[in-house]
């Protein structure tokens, strides 16, 4: 397994990062420990769960599973960086989502409950509370890393100027701030090279993509589209949108001898400002097969192959649009 800095801080984690959304609603708690066991045998350090996963509003089902694996002890938790978020609705209160001090304290001790643990390594806010001054937010923050039940925090889903906004907020108080950024990143949706990304590598804050197969569409979808979930209305509407490109691509993928995903992964893990794709494994041999994305290395030719295939925004802003 490699390991990469998690954006500028010292901490360590692998280039491939579990996440965990699957567990519960489509994988069984036992399937689900077995995956997590895997994953610790494979190198695989990086945990990501979320309070809301699960979908049955205040339970936390997927914390839940996790800290019973994490209860089974064998130094488990020690072996982990364990990251889960807080935004979403947990309760029928008025206060009980989004980002005021009030839920945040509350979410967490709610999640550190669940997971069976007295610390989250990394502490990501699931969206950008536009209600809630970041003033606030970063009280709350300090708060609870000075109780040490936080070490790092992070955002997800947020646009390249409320990255700044954040930063900006945090160097007045003094405190790091953001680490990390969690977006939808992948060769079919690559909006964030416009300005989500430059923000990043400006402030030294590390890059998570989630759905880097495109909820299945890079994974091999055109050999497997009467197959499990891909025979839904919303899959089929993406699979004949692009279906040209799927084509070339999976295509491509056959001359490197190579499954889609693993290519997909791999052109993810090619740029630099990625920390670590999200894999969210519904079974072990998912998660095995997506161990060879680590070793897939390719060509200047196959970049920009790829790249022609599925053009991005046009680069960086303002130039992507301006002069």
């Amino acid at each position: 397994m490699e390991y990469k800095n998690l954006g500028r801080t010292g901490l360590k984690v692998s280039r491939l990062c579990l996440g965990t959304m699957n567990f519960g609603p489509h994988t069984d708690e036992e399937t689900s420990h077995a995956v997590m066991d895997r994953a610790l045998e494979l190198g695989i350090n990086f945990f990501d769960t979320a309070n809301v996963y699960g979908w049955k509003t205040g339970e936390g089902i997927t914390e839940q599973i996790i800290g019973r694996w994490l209860a089974i002890g064998n130094r488990r938790r020690e072996q982990i960086v364990l990251a889960t978020k807080v935004y979403g609705k947990m309760g029928e209160g008025p206060n009980d989502r989004r980002l005021s001090a009030y839920h945040i304290r509350k979410a967490c001790e709610d999640s550190l409950r669940r997971l069976n643990t007295d610390h989250i390594d990394l502490y990501q806010m699931h969206h950008v509370d536009r209600e809630t001054p970041w003033e606030e937010i970063w009280q709350a923050m300090e708060v609870l890393q000075v109780q040490g039940k936080i070490i790092y925090v992070g955002s997800s889903n947020f646009a390249g100027w409320q990255i700044v906004q954040a930063q900006c907020t945090a160097r007045e108080r003094n405190i790091m701030g953001l680490v990390s950024e969690q977006s939808v990143y992948n060769l079919s949706q690559r909006m964030v090279e416009l300005e989500v990304i430059p923000a990043c590598k400006s402030l030294g804050i590390g890059l998570i993509p989630y759905s880097p197969l495109a909820g299945g569409l890079l994974g091999g979808v055109l050999e497997k589209e009467t197959q499990g979930r891909r025979t839904s209305d919303r899959i089929q509407k993406k699979v004949d949108r692009y279906r040209s490109e799927l084509n070339t691509f999976e295509n491509m993928c056959k001359e490197l001898g190579e499954a889609p995903a693993n290519v997909a992964l791999a052109w993810l893990l090619h740029n630099p400002i990625v920390t670590a794709p999200i894999i969210g494994p519904r079974t072990l041999k998912q998660l095995d097969e997506s161990i060879r994305s680590l070793e897939i290395l390719l060509s200047d030719e196959m970049m920009v192959r790829l790249n022609d295939l599925w053009p991005g925004p046009g680069g960086e802003a303002p130039e992507a649009y301006a002069w």
